[in-house]
């Protein structure tokens, strides 16, 4: 099998059917002919996550449920990627997000081109600005939901450049050309994601802290890696009440600390972003998704 899709899902019944829309066979331009599977793993939701197949559409799903589950993701991947079949992973720890169409085929590129690349596609936040901001503000599901209804989604998937911003972590501007930090989609091979050791369960915090940033770090830092960055593909967040995204300013403010705490103890007192050289691949698709004219929002 070529690809191996880890979901990792926790209370989000209204979210979940379109994060698995947006990685449907007839949405993703090369999931027609693609040999690939969805490991949607619910972990410990407090009502069990349910999947109406008439509502997701042709994803070729396979749900798996913790029980008791730890309050950080890092398991629930390491589970996934255990009884994953693909020779690819594509790692969503945070399930909220959608995908643009051009994922899949965009990322597999990147593996025809490379040996052992570490793909990365740029977050974006569903509304009119970063979620941490424009909650407090009064966005909601409601004014999602009505956003989407706008552009029709899913029928272009692309529309969602006009109703997401980019994360932007404080910068003026935002370019696809910014280096990442970490990704909530984030491509590998299943070698080399069990090579650097997997998921490190000692980020034992609720959401996994600096889990993902870690995940990232730590794949691209390996000798033989090459980081790639996709231009012109994005994950959207759908908001949800995240535990830092949609938390007030000051509940934010002390998690993140808590979250840089626990690192600087696992990791030491080094930078949290890599240096190492980037690669891009990609397109345009459409003006709105030309993130270089836009100025961050006030």
């Amino acid at each position: 099998m070529k690809l191996s899709v880890i979901v990792i899902a926790y209370n989000m019944q209204r979210e979940i059917p379109r994060t698995l829309q947006a990685l449907a066979r007839d949405y993703q331009t090369a999931g027609a002919g693609l040999e690939y599977e969805v490991i949607l793993v619910d972990n410990g939701s407090r009502e069990p996550l349910r999947v109406d197949a008439d509502e997701i559409g042709d994803v070729p799903i396979t749900l798996l449920r913790i029980d008791n589950a730890h309050a950080s993701p890092a398991q629930a991947l390491n589970r996934a990627a255990a009884v994953a079949r693909g020779d690819i992973l594509c790692l969503m720890v945070d399930g909220a997000h959608m995908l643009t169409p051009g994922v899949f085929e965009w990322a597999l590129r990147g593996f025809a081109a490379f040996s052992c690349p570490v793909v990365a596609v740029r977050y974006f936040y569903l509304g009119p600005g970063e979620q941490p901001e424009t909650v407090p503000r009064g966005y909601n599901q409601q004014a999602e939901d009505a956003l989407l209804h706008q552009i029709a989604w899913p029928a272009d998937g692309y529309r969602l450049f006009e109703v997401g911003a980019p994360l932007t972590s404080g910068a003026d501007r935002i370019t696809w050309f910014n280096r990442m930090f970490e990704s909530n989609c984030l491509f590998m091979t299943r070698a080399h994601y069990h090579a650097i050791g997997g998921s490190d369960e000692q980020f034992d915090l609720p959401g996994g802290g600096f889990l993902n940033l870690d995940l990232y770090r730590r794949a691209i830092d390996a000798d033989d890696a090459v980081v790639l960055q996709l231009v012109g593909e994005g994950s959207f967040h759908q908001v949800h009440g995240g535990t830092t995204t949609n938390s007030d300013t000051d509940a934010r403010g002390a998690r993140l600390e808590s979250y840089r705490k626990q690192y600087r103890e696992l990791r030491g007192d080094g930078p949290l972003v890599s240096s190492k050289p980037l690669n891009f691949l990609g397109h345009l698709p459409t003006q709105a998704s030309k993130i270089h004219l836009r100025r961050r929002s006030t």
